[in-house]
C-alpha cells in the first residue's frame, strides 16, 4: 500500500462558476504521456469513491529538476499560473 497526498480544492473559474478539482502527487512509472493518463484516471475514480466532487484533475511531479503537471488543459494551465497548492487529503492505493 501506498499513500498518495493530493489536494482537492473548491475555487472559482473563469466563468465564475465553482469548480471541484484535485492535485495529486504522484506520476506513473514509465513517464510516458499514455501511463500518466492511466494513472490519473484510477486516482480520479479513487477519489471519487470516497466521495469527493473531482470535476477536473492533474498531476504534480518533479521531472529534471522542475515541477511539471499533467491532466486537464484547463487545471494544468491555471497550476502553472499559481503554483502547487498545500496537500488536503491522503488516498491509500
Amino acid at each position: 500500500m501506498t499513500n498518495i497526498n493530493f489536494a482537492h480544492i473548491r475555487a472559482r473559474s473563469t466563468s465564475g462558476a465553482w469548480i471541484n478539482f484535485a492535485v495529486f502527487d504522484a506520476d506513473a512509472t514509465t513517464r510516458t504521456a499514455a501511463a500518466r493518463a492511466a494513472v490519473l484516471d484510477d486516482l480520479t475514480r479513487k477519489a471519487r469513491g470516497n466521495r469527493l466532487r473531482v470535476d477536473q484533475s492533474a498531476l504534480a511531479f518533479t521531472e529534471s529538476g522542475r515541477l511539471n503537471f499533467y491532466g486537464d488543459r484547463n487545471l494544468v494551465d491555471y497550476l502553472s499560473k499559481t503554483g502547487l497548492p498545500n496537500w488536503t487529503h491522503r488516498l491509500t492505493v
